[in-house]
C-alpha cells in the first residue's frame, strides 16, 4: 500500500516541483516582485517532496528489496546493478535532491531581493527536478 501511494505522490511531487522552476525562472527573467504566490508555490514543493520522502522510508523499509538487501548483504547489492538502484541509487540522489530543494527555500528567505529569490529557487529546484528524473524507475512508471 505505501509503495502505491509513494508512486502516486511522485506524479504530485514532479508537478509541482515543474511549476516551481517555471515559475522561479519566469519571474526571474520577467524580473517581477517575489510575491505570496511565489512564496506558497515554493513552500508547497518543500513540503510535498517532504511526504514524498517520509513515504519512501516507509516503502524502503518495507520492501522485498530491504530484506533481499539484508539477506544478501551489501557487497553484493553493489555488484547487481538491478539490486543497486532501487537500494542505493534511488534513494540516495532523491535525498540529495530534497536536500536540495530545502537548501534552496532556506537560502531565498534570506535574499533580500526578488531577483535573487527567484534565482536561487530555480537553481536550487531545477538541479533537484534533474536529479529526480535521473532516477525515476521509468520502466515501473510506463509499466502501469
Amino acid at each position: 500500500m505505501t509503495k502505491i501511494i509513494h508512486s502516486y505522490w511522485a506524479y504530485l511531487v514532479l508537478i509541482i516541483l515543474i511549476i516551481a522552476v517555471i515559475n522561479a525562472i519566469i519571474g526571474l527573467i520577467s524580473k517581477r516582485e517575489f510575491k505570496a504566490k511565489d512564496l506558497r508555490i515554493s513552500l508547497f514543493t518543500l513540503i510535498i517532496s517532504h511526504i514524498q520522502l517520509i513515504l519512501g522510508f516507509i516503502a524502503y523499509y518495507t520492501s522485498t528489496y530491504y530484506e533481499t538487501m539484508r539477506n544478501v548483504g551489501m557487497g553484493e547489492v553493489m555488484k547487481n546493478s538491478e539490486l543497486r538502484k532501487p537500494l542505493i541509487e534511488h534513494p540516495l540522489l532523491i535525498i540529495i535532491a530534497i536536500a536540495l530543494i530545502t537548501i534552496g527555500f532556506s537560502k531565498h528567505k534570506k535574499k533580500t531581493t526578488d531577483a535573487a529569490k527567484f534565482k536561487t529557487i530555480a537553481v536550487y529546484y531545477s538541479i533537484a527536478l534533474i536529479l529526480i528524473l535521473a532516477v525515476i524507475p521509468w520502466d515501473l512508471w510506463f509499466s502501469k
